[in-house]
């Protein structure tokens, strides 16, 4: 026979206590250690990888607890459930924030070269992956560490070799000098996904551009005056009648005297300004492609800093924005400058420094992605892609992948993967190869020296799913889990990260990397704002656990969140979930102190079972079947509803109230009964909450005398048609409906608690056994010292009433009140609420008032008139009765 569990809980909750015990209880246990039962179905999630930038925000917050509420879940249900967590090396991001770091002691990663500057980064992250960790634990994350990543390890930075030289020697990757998104801050290349648009206020600048043979001019209008120097054409539309005579001739650029040509191409608008635009090859991408065709030259004008260099003749040296004011007033001077018009446009800002981008002729390495798009494209209308949910996401998944460009995968950073190509210095050959190759494969020379520049970050993100998993070794695990199962993601990096994973999946390894694909919105603050540092309106995620618990957030934001719908963080719905703990808590208290020093075996489920005890098994059994199922469709808000108001109302209201009155009875038999029914509900209660609450449910469950290991690899509860009890429902309603109305009399009355009052009961034929059968509870739970239940009984003179389904009540008043003492309060309180309405009546009537205040102060004056009536007819109602 077993041993009993020692059942007491201390009286108050302790979430930092709970919280460190249990984690370390956890990973000692290696309960989230995938791979154990090799009979078990697989279940897989890779964790989106945080960047080792920082610290994590209320969104990683947001996004993890969802996951580990899914992970916990599919373990308890019996999978072998894989979560892998792991972290992005995040290269421009990591690097700006290192080198702001030694700009602070005076330094540059110039000053320390390549080799120390990537031992500084390789500190930096040693610290912030740590503290990431941490944060994980913090959070009570189900992580399999065993299987920890970061894309810097040896074999995922092999898996971004490998599919680097696979995509090259397909053609798919190619170099070659083209117009891409330059980040003058970061120094570094960017992909178009990386810009932020902003609308911005500028000026549109129209200048005369005079025709070199001194038959008239061309007026052209730009937003940025500073390219003037890297003009090599103008152009207007070839059917463009008012240009007509001037296509082939030569003007002569202001302020250089460079002669440029007159060309004509069906791009330009001609309804845009005067028809006619400058063309800087070099500086826009639009004017890139006219440049191509037309075989113009292509002038750069400045360096990689935004500065400009020595084709800008006199202004070399200035900033690209001093220039542009300084060319303005030459222009101005020299009288060609002829209008100045306000103009608001869009202008692209670096994602990460929030530079000005500036569109760039530079040597980079691409990715062709038609090709590999068209796959992903494929699988998608044929119904084999990625299920999105919501659904709507697919279109907007779909509408990228179908006008993709292609991807400027290279950066001019030090931080990231090297691109595995390198040139001879002897004869000029490049090669790419998965390794460093010993010697030039055209003349054989040792002179070799690899490309400068990194891949973008987004290349190894790409390969997440498989490449943490051992790709491109056919590994047990890759085999295992792989493809993965859910991929949960906010819906701002759906082209940045998960387009890309999906073209990777379908190329590498032709499957899809996830079956499913869950977006999630954004965690706002409480007014709807963004959360940002300028702002100053984030959330620290660890703030809220120091404050409320790891439990108490978790439920917050998983209650909070609709699929692919913003929330709002607010400080009270935390608290909220912190009561409901409590709730729990104490209710759990109660339970246990009844079963303390009982054994497992006595608690088996048999005997005569009462209204209550069925009604709450038949609804345990309901709440099993509406969490399993809102579960299954990612539904946590409705989920964390339903558990909530199953444990707080049915639960710790209604059915603790009802089991005391055998567990402080004489009745042995019911006392067991009803240990048994509370065990069995508390120990399936925790396990359905357990996903979203992990360290109160594993505190309580281990005080359970029926309790195992862990609660986290205890069985998910299933449905029992034993307990299907739907008439016990219908019983329960009428004794809950009538307890409240009783409550709610005396409450109204002013009666005090312990004050016994007298109470009839007229029910009708389908509710007199119900009602009979539970006179104990109805006597204990009202109040009641004298009950009479008669479905013929008249109603007394002078009394309260009430009525409920299947049944009238009834409350003489003799036994409530002192009459004469309530009327007198009751004509009181209908004099003050009399005046209160003529007041408000006469103030709405003031034409005055209603004019001239504003609309919130007349609306509140209304709301309250419409209180104060409401209240008068109560009182009127009541003393009707009292004189009835």
């Amino acid at each position: 026979m077993a041993e009993p569990v020692q059942s007491n809980l201390p009286s108050a909750y302790d979430p930092k206590r709970a919280e460190e015990k249990w984690y370390d209880y956890w990973i000692e246990g290696r309960f989230f250690e995938a791979g154990q039962d090799p009979e078990k179905e697989p279940y897989t999630i890779v964790i989106p990888p945080p960047n080792v930038t920082g610290t994590l925000h209320i969104g990683h917050a947001l996004n993890n607890t969802l996951q580990d509420i899914l992970i916990r879940w599919k373990r308890m249900q019996g999978y072998d459930a894989l979560w892998l967590p792991g972290m992005d090396h995040a290269g421009i991001a990591t690097q700006t924030r290192v080198e702001a770091k030694l700009r602070e002691q005076g330094l540059s990663r110039h000053d320390l070269g390549r080799e120390k500057f990537l031992e500084e980064v390789w500190k930096w992250k040693a610290k912030y992956a740590a503290n990431i960790s941490q944060q994980w634990r913090k959070m009570g994350l189900s992580l399999d560490y065993s299987r920890e990543r970061f894309t810097f390890d040896e074999g995922l930075s092999n898996a971004v070799n490998e599919v680097f030289v696979r995509l090259y020697e397909k053609g798919l990757i190619y170099r070659g000098k083209y117009i891409i998104n330059w980040d003058p801050q970061a120094r570094t290349a960017l992909s178009d996904i990386e810009v932020i648009y902003k609308e911005v206020k500028g000026a549109l600048y129209h200048m005369d551009y005079p025709l070199k043979d001194g038959s008239g001019k061309i007026c052209v209008a730009t937003t940025r005056p500073e390219t003037i120097l890297g003009d090599t054409a103008v152009a207007v539309h070839p059917d463009d009648e008012r240009y007509q005579d001037l296509i082939g001739k030569t003007v002569v650029l202001p302020l250089i005297g460079r002669e440029i040509p007159i060309i004509a191409d069906e791009y330009v608008d001609p309804e845009f300004g005067s028809g006619a635009v400058k063309i800087t090859p070099a500086h826009d991408p639009n004017d890139f492609e006219i440049g191509i065709r037309h075989d113009l030259p292509q002038i750069i004008v400045m360096d990689e800093s935004g500065m400009m260099n020595e084709q800008a003749g006199k202004y070399q040296g200035m900033d690209r924005f001093e220039c542009r004011k300084q060319i303005v007033k030459d222009l101005q001077e020299a009288g060609v400058l002829t209008e100045v018009e306000e103009h608001t446009h869009s202008v692209g800002h670096s994602e990460r420094s929030g530079a000005v981008v500036e569109p760039y002729l530079s040597t980079q390495w691409f990715v062709s992605m038609k090709p590999l798009a068209e796959k992903a494209i494929q699988a998608q209308k044929s119904g084999e892609g990625v299920r999105f949910v919501p659904d709507r996401f697919e279109k907007i998944y779909l509408h990228w992948i179908e006008n993709v460009r292609d991807w400027c995968i290279s950066r001019q950073l030090w931080w990231g993967h090297r691109i595995p190509a390198w040139y001879c210095d002897e004869c000029g050959e490049m090669m790419v190869a998965r390794e460093t190759p010993d010697q030039c494969s055209n003349c054989h020379s040792s002179q070799l020296r690899q490309d400068e520049d990194v891949l973008d970050t987004w290349f190894s993100s790409a390969l997440w799913p498989f490449s943490t998993l051992g790709w491109p070794e056919e590994t047990d695990d890759l085999k295992r889990y792989y493809p993965t199962d859910l991929l949960l993601t906010a819906y701002d990096i759906i082209y940045f990260w998960v387009a890309r994973m999906i073209f990777s999946g379908l190329e590498f390894t032709d499957q899809k990397p996830f079956k499913d694909v869950l977006i999630t919105g954004l965690v706002r603050d409480a007014e709807g704002r963004k959360m940002s540092k300028s702002l100053g309106n984030g959330v620290d995620p660890m703030e809220v656990i120091e404050k409320y618990g790891a439990d108490a957030m978790r439920f917050m934001l998983s209650t909070g969140c609709t699929p692919g719908n913003d929330q709002r963080f607010r400080w009270e719905r935390v608290e909220s979930a912190r009561h409901f703990a409590n709730k729990i808590w104490n209710a759990s208290r109660f339970a246990l102190m009844h079963l303390d020093g009982v054994t497992a075996e006595e608690l088996e489920l048999s005997g005569t079972l009462s209204t209550a005890d069925r009604w709450i098994l038949h609804r345990l059994n309901e709440t099993i079947a509406d969490v399993t199922r809102l579960l299954e469709r990612y539904d946590f808000a409705e989920t964390g509803r339903v558990l909530y108001n199953f444990i707080w109302d049915e639960l710790c209201d209604w059915y603790i109230e009802f089991a005391k009155l055998p567990l402080y009875g004489e009745d042995e038999e019911a006392k067991r009964v009803t240990r048994a029914v509370l065990a069995h509900v508390l120990d399936q209660s925790l396990r359905l909450l357990h996903p979203m609450m992990p360290f109160i449910t594993e505190e309580i469950w281990q005080h359970l005398p029926t309790a195992g290991k862990s609660i986290t690899i205890a069985s998910w509860p299933s449905p029992s048609d034993a307990y299907h009890a739907p008439e016990s429902v219908r019983e329960m309603e009428v004794l809950i409906e009538a307890i409240r109305a009783v409550r709610n009399i005396r409450a109204e009355m002013e009666v005090a608690p312990k004050h016994e009052i007298e109470l009839l009961i007229r029910p009708d034929a389908d509710t007199t056994a119900a009602i009979k059968n539970n006179e104990p509870a109805i006597r204990r739970l009202c109040g009641v010292s004298n009950l009479t239940i008669d479905p013929n009984l008249e109603r007394p003179e002078k009394s309260m009433t009430a009525v409920v389904t299947g049944a009238e009540l009834f409350l003489p008043l003799a036994g409530l009140v002192d009459i004469e003492q309530t009327v007198a309060r009751l004509n009181a309180e209908l004099k003050k609420l009399n005046a209160e309405v003529e007041r408000v009546e006469k103030k709405l009537s003031n034409q005055g008032f209603v004019a001239k205040a504003p609309a919130h102060i007349v609306e509140a004056e209304r709301k309250k008139g419409e209180e104060y009536k409401e209240k008068r007819e109560k009182v009127l109602a009541r003393l009707a009765e009292i004189r009835a």
